[in-house]
């Protein structure tokens, strides 16, 4: 049994940016205001502050970077300790950094959490153009691409028809990247933050909640498959508006539905987000 001791921080928005957007009657944000003010700052365009919430020994990144900044940063705060990737707080990340850390996976998987342009993120490595041509019971990771089924069981549609309108949207170098916030209630999923069955480092396919390789929210215990892409749908907070997504699948626990993908690219061997859909993470205000 894990038992995780909490500390409560409350999230805010920032001062101005909210009293400027709501002058306005705005309910959304656009890319252009999204690259310029982060989404700490930009949360109270997409509505109220998320409240109080515990979030274990991790800290929320801080307000947005600098106007522009496409790369992706890890976020190590609370874990230099612990976390692979503790020593490269704030760094950019960059593949190398991935792949160095998956050679000592049994699944060829390796994840962080890092923050972009004041987003926070997942950003995951699967080696899937290694592994997708060899049996499955070997228990080697590698993507998969299937249908997605709202929080009724309403079939929403494959994943594959929304790459097919945006390639990018498929990983990019066996890489994929994720907004940072549970659909339940807005906490922090995260690769291996605790240690039991399900973040341990195995791997079934098909999506379902045996294995491990999931994210798992320190809060309530959903767990997500990084390794299974869907089409799903959700709702913008603050309109009630739906809206379908590319992401990935939940697999247990009482987020309704998966988390949504951030497309990224490689500029050199550095890790950008590509901020094209940001009406995706208006589930969480």
């Amino acid at each position: 049994m894990v038992i995780i001791m909490a500390r409560e921080y409350e999230l805010k928005p920032a001062p101005g940016l909210v009293d400027e957007a709501m002058s306005g009657g705005q309910t959304t944000i656009n890319r252009r205001q999204f690259l310029r003010y982060g989404f700490n700052t930009a949360a109270g365009v997409l509505t109220a502050s998320i409240g109080v919430l515990g979030f274990a020994a991790i800290l929320l990144p801080p307000g947005g970077s600098s106007g522009g900044d496409l790369a992706v940063q890890f976020w190590a705060k609370g874990r230099e300790d612990e976390a692979w990737y503790g020593a490269k707080h704030l760094q950019p990340m960059t593949k190398a950094d991935f792949v160095a850390e998956a050679a000592s996976s049994s699944t060829g998987t390796s994840g962080a959490s890092g923050v972009w342009n004041g987003v926070p993120v997942v950003v995951m490595y699967v080696e899937h153009s290694r592994n997708a041509g060899t049996p499955e019971s070997n228990g080697k990771a590698r993507f998969q691409f299937t249908e997605g089924y709202d929080e009724t069981g309403k079939y929403v549609g494959h994943f594959e028809d929304l790459a097919d309108a945006d390639p990018r949207l498929m990983p990019s170098d066996d890489l994929v990247m994720v907004f940072g916030r549970c659909t339940h209630l807005c906490c922090i999923p995260g690769w291996q933050l605790v240690s039991n069955s399900f973040t341990e480092d195995s791997w079934t396919p098909g999506g379902g909640d045996d294995g491990g390789t999931k994210l798992f929210c320190i809060c309530h215990s959903s767990r997500f498959d990084p390794t299974v892409l869907e089409m799903n749908s959700n709702r913008n907070r603050s309109t009630g508006a739906t809206f379908k997504y590319a992401g990935i699948k939940r697999a247990g626990g009482p987020a309704p539905v998966g988390l949504p993908i951030i497309p990224i690219q490689l500029n050199g061997d550095t890790i950008e987000g590509l901020p094209d859909y940001v009406d995706w993470y208006t589930f969480c205000d």
